[in-house]
């Protein structure tokens, strides 16, 4: 399995606009091919930004799927003139995080992105197997994966909570618990960290 994030920023005062067209094509044409694991909105972070998360379970369904898509002619959206910026990467979930929460569990959702040094994701990954059971005590995590294309050494957090207040207390807990951060994973190997609080959009399968 693989997820493909796309991280638009759009021009002042777009995202009403820019949601009801991407859901129209969605729900009429684009749904049917793959359907998307989540659809973020900034709250807190850069504003005016969406993010969707599409998984596939390989490049090559992901190419296929995209040219069928094309074919229904709904897809992809009218929406270019909204958008002032794209990205798009592609990801592979940490081996133990194999599928994509879903459901009602937010509504407010915490998205942590960590640059690393090269060659440190592995341990990285060890230490959070060690350290994950006992946090998911404390609350899921949506998904946990590092990139694959684009910007590399880099993984990806992503955490629902109940309300800003509910992230503060699970956060606290964490620490004073001493089950996170993980503690295994290797010394000096994150970079630089960045958040954004995001809330999903009604069409969002994780919402």
């Amino acid at each position: 399995m693989i997820y493909e994030v796309r991280t638009y920023r759009l021009k002042l005062r777009m995202v009403p606009e820019f949601l009801k067209v991407f859901e129209e094509a969605y729900e009429n044409g684009r749904k049917q091919l793959s359907p998307l694991a989540a659809f973020f909105v900034s709250e807190v972070g850069p504003l005016n930004e969406v993010i969707h998360i599409w998984p596939y379970k390989d490049l090559a369904e992901r190419e296929s799927v995209r040219a069928e898509a094309v074919k229904t002619g709904v897809w992809p959206p009218d929406v270019n003139a909204m958008i002032h910026e794209m990205k798009a990467e592609i990801f592979n979930p940490f081996p133990f995080m194999t599928e994509f929460l879903s459901g009602a569990h937010g509504p407010l959702f915490e998205y942590r992105e960590y640059a690393v040094n090269a060659g440190t994701i592995p341990g990285i990954i060890n230490g959070w197997k060690d350290a994950i059971d006992a946090r998911m005590e404390l609350s899921p995590c949506a998904m946990a994966m590092h990139t694959e294309i684009g910007g590399l050494n880099k993984y990806v957090h992503i955490w629902p909570y109940e309300s800003f207040e509910h992230r503060a207390q699970v956060r606290a807990d964490g620490v004073a618990k001493g089950v996170w951060p993980p503690k295994g994973s290797p010394k000096g190997a994150i970079i630089t960290q960045d958040n954004k609080l995001l809330f999903a959009a009604p069409f969002s399968p994780l919402r």
